[in-house]
């Protein structure tokens, strides 16, 4: 998908999620010929021209200022996340250099001191590049799948044993990843891995491809899991991404943890010991 095609169905995502009624205007009844708001609506409420509207959802936005960028988000509705993509896909792309696929090794001394805690680190495409043993112990045997697809994409929409992990859960983990994806478009906005990586996955994924026509932004930041482990059964564990921005390998590190004193400590505590 190039990048204006990104801008213009992001906006017109979000303009048709939008009725009348939600920002105050009246709808005079009779069907209406579009989802959501019509595009002169949206630029009323936005307080720009219908013209300059529309040649921003029309992917044209490179000479649009952060002001009409505002203004719009303003009345889309836009939260905090949706806002920082719409900015970071209106202007072109700034030069990517490739990342290098390595943990540092500071990195990984750190990731395997974590004895309690299952740990990853994930690159700018969801690759998993380090890990430790509980996370193994955890998440299944990653590490034997070949590399290319050793990504937490690949793990969640093509791995059955993630699919059963999470059960019931799976619907909101795999939504929670889509949407953290196109945070990671936003901000590694013109990385030609990654958009290789997402068109691979909508060929390969029907339901990636059906969540990913949604549109979903959201940066991925506290969240807890129920899962269903085999060995050990019901982990309920608890997981913060630490976002890692001077390594160019590395995206964040992802880390697990149990409350303390609970049933899922002591599960954690009878995986690390297999």
């Amino acid at each position: 998908m190039s990048d204006r095609t990104e801008l213009s169905t992001f906006l017109k995502s979000r303009r048709a999620r939008l009725r009348p009624e939600d920002v105050g205007l009246r709808d005079h009844g009779g069907a209406r010929r579009v989802a959501g708001l019509r595009r002169e609506e949206l630029a009323g409420l936005a307080g720009v021209s219908i013209a300059h509207y529309t040649r921003l959802e029309q992917g044209k936005g490179d000479s649009v200022s952060d002001e009409v960028l505002n203004a719009v988000g303003t009345a889309l509705r836009l939260d905090r996340d949706e806002l920082a993509y719409l900015h970071r896909i209106a202007r072109p792309p700034a030069p990517c250099a490739a990342a290098p696929s390595q943990v540092p090794p500071g990195l990984r001394y750190l990731l395997e001191s974590f004895v309690m805690t299952p740990a990853l680190v994930v690159g700018r495409h969801t690759q998993i590049v380090g890990w430790n043993r509980l996370a193994v112990a955890v998440f299944g045997d990653f590490p034997a799948l070949p590399e290319e697809r050793r990504t937490l994409s690949h793990l969640l929409f093509t791995e059955p044993y993630l699919r059963e992990l999470h059960r019931a859960g799976w619907e909101r983990a795999a939504r929670e990843h889509v949407a953290h994806l196109r945070v990671l478009l936003g901000r590694y906005h013109g990385d030609q891995g990654l958009a290789a990586h997402l068109r691979h996955l909508r060929e390969l994924s029907a339901d990636f491809a059906r969540m990913w026509a949604e549109h979903p932004v959201a940066q991925v930041r506290s969240r807890t899991y129920e899962l269903h482990h085999p060995v050990v059964g019901a982990l309920t564990l608890h997981g913060e991404l630490v976002k890692l921005p001077d390594e160019p390998s590395c995206y964040g590190l992802d880390l697990f943890a149990a409350e303390p004193g609970s049933t899922s400590e002591q599960a954690l505590r009878q995986l690390g010991n297999l």
